[in-house]
């Protein structure tokens, strides 16, 4: 199966507005901030409660809830740890197969992150690196 574009993955047109698509455009709603629903509407792919959202993404809960009330922006910031979390959640359902498998895969303890989990190694620009590396060997069969 294959992934679905992240656009989607963050509400397609009806979210993020016509020109998601165009070349360029992803990193300019990053800077603007992306909706907050964007936020929400990932955590659901991820089978991931508000609270464990928030957590990951770096947004106290109420601060998320009142956004997503208001349908306020993220910052730039914010938004920069979603487009990572749905990158690296995109890259997982292509290396194994269904959204499912990835979504269990990022919650799931791993050797190879000595012992932790993919989705809390995703805090840091190493720790994605290091996910993304794993997904990598999983893609190509490569076992550690």
């Amino acid at each position: 199966m294959a992934a679905r574009s992240i656009p989607d993955l963050l509400g397609g047109e009806p979210v993020l507005g016509r020109t998601a698509r165009q070349g360029g455009a992803l990193a300019k709603l990053v800077r603007e901030g992306l909706p907050a629903q964007s936020l929400f509407l990932l955590a659901r792919r991820l089978d991931l409660r508000q609270a464990e959202i928030s957590e990951k993404i770096g947004i106290p809960q109420r601060t998320l809830s009142r956004r997503l009330h208001r349908r306020a922006r993220l910052t730039a910031a914010e938004s920069d740890r979603t487009m990572r979390l749905a990158q690296v959640y995109t890259s997982a359902v292509e290396a194994l197969g269904s959204e499912d498998k990835a979504t269990q895969w990022l919650k799931t303890p791993n050797r190879a992150l000595r012992g932790g989990r993919p989705l809390d190694q995703l805090d840091t620009d190493p720790g994605v690196r290091e996910v993304e590396d794993v997904l990598g060997r999983i893609a190509y069969g490569v076992y550690t």
